[in-house]
């Protein structure tokens, strides 16, 4: 017999069935007789209405073609995707990402690069063993490890003829009206100049992010950055593929949900807590940087950055990772 929880899932005794969005997934539950494998996906039969599911594969395919049509793409990379677990950059890695966005770019499109890695990388350049927890000490990483992040980046962007322009921002910054169009304008004019940003909080000022307020992550910064900058798309590139029905980290059988049209608190619950301890952010901040993209009527794709090249596949149409949203209307 079933029955609905407060939370909105469709419990039974076995299995639940979690409506995420009107895609509906079966989770089953271990039993006497063993443990029963997940089976995830939306859910076939006659238990959803024919004109929900042709509503359904419309939203899919408009979101795909947002994705394959958006002119200006705002790419976040997090401190995993850029680092080994030492600190020390993954060149081959970084290398990929900026061939890679270089070629976007020569292709028309407009892209902006979000990224996190300057405490840890300041980790690695000072052969520290652990990140420290004083935030005068990851300020101070911060600033050196800032300057060789940019440095690589000029580097490898300029191997592939892009030019490529720092841009740090705070929070009083873009809250500030006056100062708010100032930024505005200052991506404009490097956008049209055909340079890419590479944006970053300046963490040698802020400290939001360093003692853990939820405004100073990376994620949220891209998503701001996507709604200053009038994008089309938000990708976000993490060490895990997209958003789980569990944490694929300890249950084997996770499955990722391919497709969130609206983030709800049910959405939330699934994005579970913090990420590497190279970092801020974990599923939970992406999911947030997503609504707040979504809000803006910006699609957002949260997906794994361990190979860059698949930012092609994602644009030939091709479903990688989580898409959140419709795109704009």
């Amino acid at each position: 017999m079933h029955s609905v929880s407060k939370s909105g899932f469709i419990l039974c005794a076995r299995h639940a069935i979690i409506d995420v969005n009107g895609f509906r997934w079966q989770r089953r539950f271990p039993t006497k007789g063993g443990a029963i494998p997940l089976a995830a996906g939306p859910m076939r039969g006659g238990r959803m209405p024919s004109k929900n599911m042709e509503n359904l594969r419309e939203k899919r395919i408009y979101n795909m073609s947002a994705i394959t049509q958006a002119k200006r793409v705002v790419v976040k990379v997090g401190t995993s995707t850029l680092t080994y677990e030492n600190g020390k950059i993954n060149l081959r890695r970084m290398e990929s990402l900026c061939k890679v966005l270089s070629d976007l770019q020569n292709s028309g499109r407009e892209i902006i690069l979000v990224t996190s890695g300057a405490i840890g990388v300041g980790v690695g350049k000072l052969g520290l063993t652990e990140r420290p927890q004083e935030t005068e000490k990851k300020q101070a990483l911060a600033a050196v490890g800032q300057c060789e992040l940019m440095f690589m980046y000029d580097k490898f962007f300029g191997e592939y003829n892009c030019t490529v322009a720092q841009v740090l921002l705070t929070g009083d910054v873009v809250s500030s009206p006056h100062s708010k169009q100032n930024v505005i304008n200052t991506f404009q004019e490097l956008i049209a100049m055909n340079i890419i940003p590479v944006v970053n909080e300046n963490d040698t000022v802020a400290v939001d992010e360093l003692v853990g307020m939820q405004i100073g992550d990376n994620d949220t910064l891209s998503a701001i950055v996507a709604k200053l900058t009038d994008a089309d798309l938000l990708v976000i590139l993490t060490d895990i593929d997209g958003l789980y029905d569990a944490n694929p980290r300890a249950d084997s059988n996770a499955k990722r949900i391919p497709f969130v049209r609206e983030v709800t608190p049910e959405v939330i619950a699934l994005a579970g807590g913090t990420g590497s301890n190279r970092g801020t952010g974990g599923m939970r901040t992406k999911v947030s940087a997503a609504a707040i993209a979504n809000e803006a009527g910006i699609c957002c794709c949260v997906m794994s950055g361990a190979n860059p090249k698949n930012l092609y596949h994602l644009f030939d149409g091709e479903q990688i990772g989580t898409v959140f949203g419709t795109g704009k209307q």
